[in-house]
């Protein structure tokens, strides 16, 4: 199950206004955030859309989507799965 979904985009800002707008209909609000840096929806149920600065340094700077799953146990199966099927670590 997907938990949340972090996009790049060029103007934080500019983009945060247009997602709380976009948004507002279905009672979406920004559950947190840091200005310059990243927000983040909450669209309920535990699940986040993020918005991020392309600009940022470090982990927020490329496409990101996050998973639920059972235990770290799972993770680490899944982690070597990928990596067997050619991904790589970053």
């Amino acid at each position: 199950m997907i938990v949340h979904v972090t996009i790049p985009v060029s103007d934080l800002e500019r983009s945060r206004k247009f997602y709380e707008e976009a948004f507002s209909p279905l009672g979406y609000k920004i559950a947190f955030g840091e200005k310059g840096k990243f927000w983040a929806f909450d669209l309920g149920k535990g699940f986040l859309f993020e918005i991020c600065s392309a600009k940022t340094e470090g982990a927020l700077t490329s496409f990101h989507i996050a998973f639920r799953v059972a235990s770290q146990q799972k993770v680490r199966e899944f982690y070597n799965s990928a990596i067997s099927a050619g991904a790589r670590d970053n």
